[in-house]
C-alpha cells in the first residue's frame, strides 16, 4: 500500500502541498547566507541582493502565463514538473563557483518555483472541500511560514561548519520526498480546454521582466527607460486580455471588488514586509556583529509566530468574512515595522524581538484570511488563475520590494562592499526603507477593508 492510500487523496494533497511550499519558502529566504557567499564570490552589495532578486523576478515572468498552463494540462503534471526543474537548480547552486553561475542557477530555481507556486494552491482548492478550505490553506501557508524560519536557522548551522553551498543540499531530500508523493497521486486535475493565449503570455512577461529590472536600476537613465517601457506593455497586456477568445488571464476578474482589492493587498503587504528579513539580516550581522548562526536562531522569531498563526486564522476566516482578519493583522504589522523605523547601532536587542514578534503575530492574521478571500471570490473555471493571481502578487511584491532596498542602497550608499566605514549609511539605508514600509502597511490596511463591500463568493 502507498503513501497515497495510506493517508487519503485529500490528506497527501495537503501534505505535497505544505512540504512544496516549506521548499520553496527555504529557496527565497537565504539571506542568511547572503553575506558569506558574497564575500567568497566577491559581491559587492547590488549583486549581493540580486541572488534573491533574480529567483524572485523569474518566478513573477512565469506565474501568470503558467495559471492557464497548469489548469489546461494538469495540476499533478504541472506540480512534477516543477519539482523537477526546482531540484536541478538546487543541484547547479550545489556546484556553482562564480557569481554568474549562482545567478543561474537561480533563475532555474526560480522557474521550478513559478510551477510550484501555482499549481499546489490550485491544488488544495480543487482537491479539498469549500467548508474545511480555509483550514488546508492555513496548513499549507503554514508550511510556507515553516521553510522562512527554518532558512536562518538551518541555514546558518550549516554554512557556519560546512560553507554557503549546504544551504542547498539540505534541500534535496525533501525534494526527491515530494517528487514522489505527486508521481503517487492518482488523480489528474484539469479545468480549462481552452487555447493557450501566447502573444498574452509573451507580452505579460517582457513587460514584467523591463518593468521589474527598470524599478531595481531606476537611477540610471537606462533604468527609467525601462520602468516605462515595462509599463507600457504592461498595458499593452491588459488591452490584449480584454480582446481575445482565451485570455491567458482574465482580467475581467478584477471588477470584483474582493478579488482586486484582496490582491491588493497582497502585493502591497510583500512590498512592505519582505525587505525586513534583509534589513534585519544586515542589522544582526554587520551592526551587531553576530555570527550567521545566531543571526539565523534571532530570525527565527517572525515566521515561527506566522507558522502558529496561520492555521488558527484560516480556521477562523472559514466562519467570518477573512477581510476583516486580514485587515487587523496588517495593522499588527503597521505597528512592528513602525518600531524598526528607529534602528540604530544602540537599539537594544528585546526591543527589535517585540517588533518581530508583533510583525509575526500580524502576517499570521493576514496570509491565510486574504488567500481564502482571494480564491473563494472566483468560479472554479478560474482557479488557476487565482493561484496565479496570487503567486504573481507575492513574488512581484517580494521582487519590488528587494528591489526597492536596492535602490535605495544604491542612492545612499553608491555601488560598494558593506564594510565598517559605510555602517552608517547601511543604518540610513534600513531607516528610510522601513519608513516606506511602514505606510504601505496603512495602506494595505485599507486595501483589506474595500473589499468587504463585496459580497461575491463562489463555491469552488
Amino acid at each position: 500500500m502507498g503513501i497515497v492510500d495510506r493517508l487519503g487523496l485529500e490528506r497527501s494533497v495537503i501534505l505535497l502541498a505544505a512540504v512544496v511550499s516549506f521548499v520553496t519558502a527555504f529557496l527565497a529566504n537565504i539571506t542568511v547566507a547572503l553575506p558569506l557567499i558574497a564575500r567568497e564570490l566577491a559581491m559587492s552589495n547590488i549583486v549581493q541582493n540580486w541572488v534573491a532578486t533574480i529567483f524572485l523576478l523569474a518566478i513573477a515572468a512565469l506565474s501568470i502565463p503558467l495559471g492557464k498552463y497548469t489548469s489546461k494540462y494538469g495540476l499533478k503534471r504541472s506540480l512534477f514538473i516543477g519539482i523537477i526543474v526546482t531540484m536541478i537548480g538546487v543541484i547547479i547552486s550545489c556546484f556553482s563557483f562564480s557569481s554568474e553561475m549562482l545567478l543561474f542557477s537561480r533563475v532555474v530555481q526560480g522557474i521550478g518555483t513559478a510551477f510550484i507556486n501555482v499549481a499546489s494552491m490550485a491544488l488544495i482548492v480543487s482537491a479539498v472541500p469549500q467548508e474545511t478550505r480555509g483550514q488546508a490553506l492555513g496548513l499549507n501557508i503554514a508550511g510556507v511560514y515553516i521553510g522562512l524560519s527554518s532558512a536562518p536557522v538551518i541555514g546558518g548551522i550549516v554554512i557556519y561548519y560546512l560553507g554557503w553551498q549546504s544551504i542547498f543540499y539540505c534541500m534535496l531530500p525533501f525534494l526527491i520526498f515530494s517528487a514522489y508523493l505527486c508521481y503517487s497521486l492518482k488523480d489528474e486535475w484539469t479545468m480549462y480546454d481552452g487555447v493557450m493565449d501566447r502573444i498574452g503570455s509573451v507580452v505579460y512577461m517582457l513587460g514584467i521582466l523591463l518593468f521589474v529590472y527598470g524599478f531595481t536600476v531606476i537611477n540610471t537613465g537606462l533604468g527609467k527607460m525601462l520602468l516605462v517601457a515595462g509599463l507600457a506593455l504592461l498595458i499593452c497586456f491588459g488591452y490584449i486580455e480584454l480582446r481575445v477568445n482565451d485570455p491567458v488571464f482574465e482580467v475581467r476578474l478584477f471588477k470584483n471588488a474582493r478579488f482586486s482589492s484582496s490582491n491588493l493587498a497582497s502585493l502591497i503587504s510583500y512590498l512592505a514586509t519582505f525587505v525586513i528579513t534583509y534589513i534585519l539580516t544586515y542589522h544582526f550581522q554587520y551592526i551587531m556583529g553576530l555570527d550567521s548562526q545566531i543571526s539565523g536562531l534571532l530570525l527565527i522569531v517572525t515566521p515561527v509566530m506566522m507558522a502558529i498563526l496561520a492555521p488558527i486564522s484560516g480556521r477562523i476566516s472559514d466562519k467570518i468574512d477573512p477581510q476583516k482578519l486580514a485587515a487587523i493583522g496588517m495593522g499588527f504589522v503597521a505597528m512592528a515595522i513602525l518600531i524598526l523605523c528607529f534602528l540604530n547601532e544602540s537599539t537594544p536587542l528585546y526591543l527589535i524581538i517585540i517588533a518581530m514578534l508583533l510583525q509575526g503575530i500580524g502576517y499570521g492574521m493576514f496570509s491565510t484570511p486574504n488567500t481564502n478571500a482571494i480564491m473563494s471570490s472566483v468560479p472554479k473555471e478560474e482557479t488557476g488563475t487565482a493561484s496565479a493571481s496570487l503567486a504573481a502578487m507575492r513574488v512581484i511584491g517580494q521582487t519590488l520590494s528587494i528591489g526597492l532596498l536596492t535602490v535605495i542602497f544604491a542612492y545612499i550608499m553608491g555601488n560598494v562592499p558593506i564594510v565598517p566605514e559605510y555602517y552608517p549609511l547601511l543604518m540610513e539605508s534600513s531607516r528610510i526603507s522601513c519608513i516606506i514600509s511602514a505606510i504601505l502597511c496603512v495602506i494595505a490596511v485599507f486595501a483589506s477593508l474595500v473589499g468587504l463591500r463585496s459580497d461575491i463568493e463562489y463555491e469552488t
